[in-house]
């Protein structure tokens, strides 16, 4: 018997719950919004994020970042937890994932906002931080989206951590 909630979740607090070995945006659930009139900010830092080179088939380790602003739904964090596993054995070029990633969110939220950060860990003494965002069209969020990306940080930063 499926475990569902009363929004439709089906794996928040299901312990039977298949991790997927290969990219799957069906894991992906969502939920509706109790506050879709005000503009707040959700985030997600996934610190432990892998994929594979889609050449050498060697493993990628990143941490992603996914930000938006909600309109009428909330990604479900356990499907989003599942969704980013998925990645483990999918061999992607770095920017194919973040633009793939908020692309599947796209479709699951319809967001007014969303950005994606990957802070990939070097691999032949380069590494990679694709940023894509998108801002849903005829609205405000467009041109904040255009803001963003024209002004993304170019300065050199103190990486610590990698």
């Amino acid at each position: 018997m499926e475990n569902r909630t009363k929004e439709g979740l089906t794996k928040l607090g299901n312990r039977n719950v298949k991790y997927e070995s290969e990219y799957n945006p069906d894991v992906l659930e969502s939920f509706s919004n109790r506050h879709p009139g005000n503009d707040y900010f959700v985030k997600f830092n996934c610190p432990e994020f892998t994929s594979l080179c889609p050449i050498t088939g060697q493993p990628d380790f990143a941490e992603i970042t996914i930000s938006y602003v909600p309109d009428e739904k909330l990604v479900e964090s356990k499907s989003l937890k599942l969704y980013l596993f998925s990645f483990r054995n999918h061999g992607d070029f770095h920017e194919d994932v973040v633009n793939v990633i908020m692309k599947d969110l796209i479709v699951l939220l319809s967001p007014k906002y969303i950005e994606v950060l990957g802070r990939f860990l070097p691999r032949g003494g380069i590494s990679i931080d694709p940023y894509c965002n998108y801002g849903k069209p005829g609205t405000r969020w467009e041109q904040v989206a255009w803001e963003r990306l024209s002004r993304h940080d170019m300065m050199p930063e103190k990486i610590d951590n990698r």
